[in-house]
């Protein structure tokens, strides 16, 4: 078998097109393409284009065991909210553990319905969770206990409709066989798909 060595490839951090290395430009650790680099030398000479060096990013693996983390809280959140919802739609035959072959026919309706909930009460809840802590304290409890925090370019905080807007990106991220997460491994900024449709960062505390 011949090797074949490919260039890797790294991401734009303006248009996160990806580039290979050599065609990119360094910026203040910015790392921009041959087709964006005109647009962020002006960025610069305006004084509004993002500052990354004083930022050290969260990495894959970090991120990975915080969303673990978030994960389990919010699993047992959700698992509450089901416990309490859930009994008073299903019919007697399910809760006492015995139904005939009619009852079980009757009640795919009911259970159908309830699988939909379920996926709403998650969505709901999900969503909830990540623009609350995202928009109060910059990161979710699992980011918290990692030192990690979700930023703007410019270390700004995130509004909450940026991180309502992140968590439905975060969807998309994973519903491609999650290589919008495993780009973050692979980024100059450790940008994930959903960063980069949001334009955030996620970087680690410095307190």
């Amino acid at each position: 078998m011949v090797p074949t060595d490919q260039p890797e490839h790294r991401f734009c951090a303006e248009c996160g097109r990806p580039t290979l290395p050599d065609e990119l430009a360094s910026f203040a650790g910015h790392m921009v393409c041959p087709e964006c680099k005109n647009v962020y030398v002006q960025k610069l000479r305006e004084g509004v284009a993002p500052v990354a060096r004083a930022f050290r990013f969260g990495g894959f693996w970090i991120r990975f065991v915080a969303s673990l983390l978030d994960g389990i809280i919010l699993f047992i959140i959700a698992g509450i909210f089901s416990a309490f919802l859930f009994p008073s739609f299903m019919p007697r035959g399910i809760i006492r553990g015995s139904t005939t072959p009619d009852e079980a026919l009757a009640i795919i309706g009911p259970m159908m319905g309830m699988l939909g909930v379920s996926m709403l009460l998650n969505l709901i809840v999900g969503c909830s969770y990540e623009t609350f802590f995202i928009a109060r304290f910059g990161a979710t409890p699992g980011k918290m206990a990692l030192g990690l925090k979700v930023v703007r370019p410019d270390g700004g905080p995130i509004t909450a409709g940026r991180a309502a807007g992140r968590y439905f990106a975060k969807i998309v991220s994973s519903m491609i066989l999650m290589i919008g997460y495993i780009m973050a491994g692979f980024d100059s900024q450790k940008r994930a798909l959903h960063d980069m449709i949001c334009d955030t960062r996620v970087i680690k505390s410095q307190d």
